[in-house]
C-alpha cells in the first residue's frame, strides 16, 4: 500500500457545545488545517469531546472533509476519528470513510497516523485506490 507522510498546520476554534446528560456537556471544535508533502490540501474538521471526572481519561469523534491533490489526482474525501485517552494513554483510528472519495480520488480508502512533535503536526497516510464501481 502506498503511503505518503508529510506535516499539516492546524488553527483551532471553539463552538458551541452540546449537553449530553448527566450534568456533561461535550465540547465541539473546529479544525481547519493545511497539508503538504505528497498530500496537498485543505480539511475542516468538527468535533466532539468529552472528559470524565478520572485525570487523563477523554474521547473524541470528528468527521473532517479533505480536499486537495495526491498522486497527480485532485478530489475530495471524508475522514472518521475515534480517539480514546485511557488515563493518559492516547488511541487514535483514523481511517477514510468508505467510498467518500469524490472526482480523481473516487475508490480512494486508507488510514492516517497523526504524530505531533515539538508543537508540530506530521501525518502518514497508508492509502490505495479500489474500483469505485
Amino acid at each position: 500500500m502506498p503511503q505518503a507522510k508529510g506535516e499539516f498546520e492546524v488553527r483551532r476554534s471553539l463552538e458551541p457545545g452540546c449537553d449530553m446528560g448527566d450534568g456533561v456537556e461535550a465540547g465541539h471544535f473546529r479544525f481547519d488545517k493545511q497539508f503538504s508533502g505528497p498530500l496537498r490540501g485543505t480539511s475542516v474538521v468538527h468535533m466532539l469531546a468529552v472528559g470524565t471526572p478520572v485525570e487523563g481519561s477523554a474521547g473524541y469523534v470528528a468527521i473532517e472533509r479533505l480536499a486537495g491533490t495526491l498522486e497527480g489526482r485532485s478530489g475530495s474525501c471524508f475522514l472518521q476519528h475515534n480517539g480514546v485517552m485511557d488515563r493518559g494513554v492516547p488511541t487514535l483510528s483514523l481511517a477514510v470513510v468508505p467510498d467518500s472519495g469524490s472526482d480523481g480520488w473516487a475508490g480512494l480508502c486508507g488510514r492516517m497516523a497523526i504524530d505531533i512533535v515539538d508543537g508540530r503536526h506530521y501525518y502518514t497516510f497508508d492509502y490505495g485506490f479500489r474500483d469505485a464501481g
